[in-house]
């Protein structure tokens, strides 16, 4: 048995304690399990050498993504009709690039010499949230199941997101796993100021309401991906809209990404009319999910404004790779799925809110809210923001629930109602705390009506973006490497 002991210390836990970490995040949300289980982790590789550190680090995260972003499996497979084996490769692939992350933070942890408190109060838990930082920008960056998102809302820790941001609570809860690994009253002491600090935070109104309450109906149709773009279903998904549309009474309307499979210019004008009237008559606007095209050829992932105010779009800005546009040298994976209208062109990066129902309200689109720090340049005039998203690409899988924790975490940097638009589901209404104020049960066709609270006002994260979760890190680093050296001499 003591043979086997570091085998399965090395080799078989840190894949079983990573893949654990999926019922942290949502659905299911028990938020310690991610900690507790990267405090084991370290604890286990306390005394090992940074390779095997490295190698131990490569395979939790291994098993952490595997886990927790496992649904690009039905997207490729069941959504985009790649060969089974071809998919089952291609999630082993895009796990294994996302575990380089985790593995070099792990490795991280074990380099130099210094005393066992920096080592794990300053260096791990910093190494961590800053490659989880670097993950989600470096090729046009991935930060899906980011640690900070596993506390959206509910924990203590999420506080901490109107201040530092999704980053910023990674390396808070980073530091607790940490303190853990310590094991002294002392530290934990510190651990139990910093959850209560981030309760208290939760309690702190950080924008303030501006004017009534607007009307609001998100509607969720529930078009099965395999279908929403064959021609033969092109007339009933119009239909299905424009009369979802017509029942619904409020002063802001909703529709889903792509709502409208085609491009805008071959939408009939009776058709448009029809949604500018109703709207009118409503004193109101309707926001449609549909693309746009260029004459020289472009075409964007938009969404239109169509009522009382004059027409405005929002055009995508952070595009998914091989989703919506092929990276250099990967046309021949493309190739192997069925991925319609998959090459559009970018929107520019600093688009206005759109003035529509008596809001300014700041549109994105699918994961383009995984990106906190590219959505805050449009506060404070926004006053609401809204989501629209077709998470039909991932079937009935975590997915569509981690999307939604997302999102939760954004209403809490940027203090802001967050309405989201899902074809599939979740289509919610979030305060600014991120809590579910309203919700529609996924794969089912129907539509959300509800009231949203506009807000004025910044948050400190809003105001500083990722720099003060970067400097204290930084202040983190540099106080190891300054123990670092010290001890050398």
């Amino acid at each position: 048995m003591d043979r086997l002991a570091p085998l399965f210390n090395n080799l078989l836990l840190p894949p079983a304690l990573g893949a654990l970490t999926v019922f942290g995040f949502a659905p299911v949300g028990w938020f310690p399990l991610p900690i507790l289980a990267l405090a084991l982790q370290w604890h286990l590789m306390r005394n090992a050498p940074p390779r095997q550190a490295l190698l131990a680090g490569y395979l939790f995260g291994l098993g952490w993504f595997l886990a927790g972003v496992s649904w690009i499996f039905i997207s490729m497979h069941d959504i985009g009709g790649m060969a089974a084996p071809a998919a089952v490769l291609a999630t082993l692939a895009f796990a294994g690039v996302l575990a380089v992350f985790p593995a070099l933070a792990l490795g991280a942890a074990r380099l130099g010499r210094m005393p066992e408190t920096a080592r794990w109060l300053l260096l791990a838990p910093a190494a961590w949230a800053f490659l989880e930082w670097t993950r989600g920008w470096f090729l046009t960056g991935f930060p899906w199941q980011t640690l900070g998102y596993s506390q959206a809302p509910v924990s203590p820790l999420a506080g901490y997101g109107a201040v530092l941001g999704v980053y910023g609570v990674s390396w808070l809860a980073a530091l607790t796993a940490g303190i853990l690994v310590l094991g002294r009253k002392s530290w934990l002491t510190l651990a139990l100021v910093l959850w209560l600090s981030g309760y208290g935070l939760l309690q702190v109104d950080w924008t303030r309401p501006q004017g009534e309450p607007v009307t609001v109906s998100l509607l969720q149709g529930n078009v099965a991906q395999e279908v929403k773009f064959e021609p033969g279903k092109l007339t009933e998904t119009l239909d299905m809209y424009r009369q979802m549309t017509l029942e619904s009474r409020s002063r802001l309307i909703v529709l889903p990404e792509t709502a409208m499979p085609t491009l805008l210019h071959y939408l009939p004008e009776w058709y448009l009319s029809d949604f500018e009237e109703h709207a009118r008559g409503l004193g109101g606007d309707v926001l449609v999910g549909v693309a746009e095209s260029e004459p020289d050829g472009r075409y964007y992932n938009s969404m239109v404004s169509l009522g009382s105010a004059p027409m405005q779009s929002f055009r995508k800005v952070h595009l998914v790779p091989f989703g919506e546009f092929v990276p250099t040298g990967f046309r021949w994976l493309v190739d192997m799925m069925y991925m319609p209208m998959g090459d559009f062109s970018r929107g520019g990066p600093a688009q206005a809110p759109m003035a529509v129902a008596g809001q300014k309200v700041a549109v994105n689109i699918c994961y383009e809210d995984v990106f906190g720090e590219e959505l805050i340049h449009a506060l404070p005039e926004a006053t609401l923001m809204v989501n629209v998203s077709n998470d039909a690409w991932f079937g009935d899988s975590f997915a569509p629930w981690q999307h939604l924790q997302i999102a939760q975490m954004r209403a809490l940097e940027t203090g802001r109602w967050w309405l989201k638009a899902n074809n599939t589901g979740v289509t919610a209404i979030l305060d600014e705390k991120g809590r579910v104020r309203a919700m529609l049960p996924i794969f089912t066709r129907d539509t959300l009506h509800g009231e949203a609270q506009g807000m004025a006002g910044l948050t400190p994260y809003a105001r500083w973006g990722n720099g003060a979760f970067l400097c204290l890190a930084g202040v983190a680093l540099a106080g190891v490497f300054w123990l670092a050296r010290r001890r050398r001499r």
